[in-house]
């Protein structure tokens, strides 16, 4: 398995410097990265740097807490969009799903989706699926399936517990064929990364990837 190709080459540390974002590119370009996921400060400078390459640029909006007002996610949107972003990864309104605001939620994504969608780049929705329970992660598949959302993806990384093999088969039960998965959060084994994928993921966010893909080159 080629698993450069699924994996979202990812630094969105608080301390993020312009020379960790250098490098980042650099090893996405070299080993073949569906993307760099980096925060919005960078994102410019990221599109600058794989400018001419396949690899993608990946931000996140209302990370890592998800919490932000829908307005300030919007703003977020609109200049990640300007600055370049291919790849928006959302989080969702944890709190909003533990108050059982499912109206809230709604009416967050269609505020959001619609902006993305017509600049033609990618949606990933972050749900934080370490702290929901089975049936929140599947009402959440119901939500953002139905909006029309490119990826759910499992996790910040942020939450006590990050991507687990069981949550992303629960989410590929729940979802259209058309809807992919991102795992990410605690992933840093080719083990375990091959194991999410044969459960359903499409792509796998990690820092860890060069150490990844070395760990597959041993094993084939």
């Amino acid at each position: 398995m080629n698993i450069a190709g699924y994996i979202d080459h990812t630094v969105l540390k608080p301390t993020t410097t312009i020379a960790d974002v250098e490098k980042l590119c650099a090893e996405a370009i070299h080993y073949q990265f569906a993307a760099v996921c980096v925060p919005p400060l960078f994102v410019k400078k990221a599109k600058e740097m794989v400018t001419g390459s396949p690899v993608h640029v990946a931000t996140v909006i209302g990370f890592p807490f998800g919490y932000s007002a829908v307005e300030a996610k919007v703003a977020e949107v609109v200049l990640a969009i300007i600055d370049g972003a291919d790849e928006l990864d959302v989080v969702i309104n944890i709190s909003a799903i533990k108050n059982n605001d499912w109206q809230f939620l709604a009416n967050e994504i269609n505020a959001i989706l619609p902006i993305i969608k017509n600049k033609n780049r990618l949606i990933k929705i972050i749900i934080e699926s370490g702290i929901l329970t089975d049936e929140e992660i599947i009402k959440c598949c119901d939500l953002y399936g139905a909006a029309g959302v490119d990826f759910m993806k499992t996790s910040t990384g942020y939450a006590e517990k990050g991507a687990t093999i069981e949550a992303v088969q629960l989410m590929r039960k729940h979802l259209a064929d058309n809807i992919h998965i991102k795992a990410s959060g605690g992933i840093k084994t080719y083990t375990f990364a091959k194991q999410l994928i044969d459960a359903g993921a499409d792509r796998i966010g990690c820092s860890s990837s060069i150490a990844i893909v070395n760990e597959g080159e041993q094993q084939t």
